[in-house]
């Protein structure tokens, strides 16, 4: 499996529920792909990228983690999680500030070993009501092309979807191209699913310009659909789970 360190990937993310009410949307955007350790020397060079400072495009470190440093925050993760091991290189994949605004409703740490071999994943959820909360798994046997993961969901995202679900990841790692795709199932089986697939680009200013003229004002965007297409959802009737911070999420039931 080729390693690729750093990039730009473009593509389209895709929501599919299946019940109680069919909904489906499709968007074009990219995400960043960046090494930690080399955060600070890659956007010394670019001069529409930058890290905790102004600019066109930015990655700050208050957009992740505890705020306080991306990189820091993934070792802590790693070594609370007993996979200390995987924390060599660190490459994460988001979406960049643009103009001083972003929302990254899911950022993806990809955890390597001293061999280079991927052996943790962290998924870095966040919600509307400005929480994020990380998932820690395991990269474990001979995964050749897609990894899978799963886990109980134990962070609220959607008003219109239960905490009473799971999550089944299946992930093809950076590369020419990058797919990740989430199945949130309950049980009562498949709720709903989303997915990225993105073709990898090389990380330049050149390519950054063709993105902002391909994807203007890409996380605005992303954050207005996300309350678009939530109206969408009510004027469908869809159940409605309202977010009740601390409340144990097996009493949670439709409103």
């Amino acid at each position: 499996m080729s390693i690729t360190r750093t990039g730009i990937y473009s593509g389209r993310v895709v929501h599919e529920r299946l019940r109680p009410r069919h909904h489906r949307l499709s968007y074009g955007v990219f995400s960043l792909l960046v090494d930690l350790d080399d955060l600070q020397e890659i956007t010394r060079h670019l001069k529409w990228l930058s890290y905790n400072t102004g600019g066109f495009y930015a990655i700050h470190d208050k957009d992740h983690g505890d705020g306080q440093g991306i990189r820091s925050w993934v070792n802590e993760e790693l070594t609370h999680a007993g996979l200390s091991n995987a924390a060599h290189r660190v490459s994460m994949l988001c979406y960049p500030r643009i103009l001083g605004y972003v929302f990254n409703p899911l950022t993806v740490f990809f955890c390597y070993d001293a061999a280079d071999k991927l052996g943790a994943i962290i998924y870095e959820v966040h919600n509307t009501f400005k929480e994020r909360h990380a998932y820690v798994l395991p990269v474990t046997g001979n995964h050749k092309k897609v990894i899978k993961q799963t886990c109980p969901k134990s962070f609220f995202v959607s008003p219109f979807v239960p905490m009473t679900c799971h999550y089944d990841f299946r992930l093809q790692p950076p590369g020419d191209k990058i797919r990740i795709v989430i199945r949130e199932e309950d049980d009562d089986g498949l709720l709903l699913a989303a997915a990225f697939h993105g073709d990898h680009l090389p990380l330049s200013d050149s390519v950054l310009i063709r993105m902002a003229l391909k994807f203007p004002l890409m996380t605005l965007k992303v954050i207005a659909g996300i309350h678009i297409e939530a109206v969408r959802l009510w004027l469908k009737k869809t159940p409605y789970f309202p977010h009740r911070a601390g409340e144990d999420v097996e009493k949670q039931r439709p409103a």
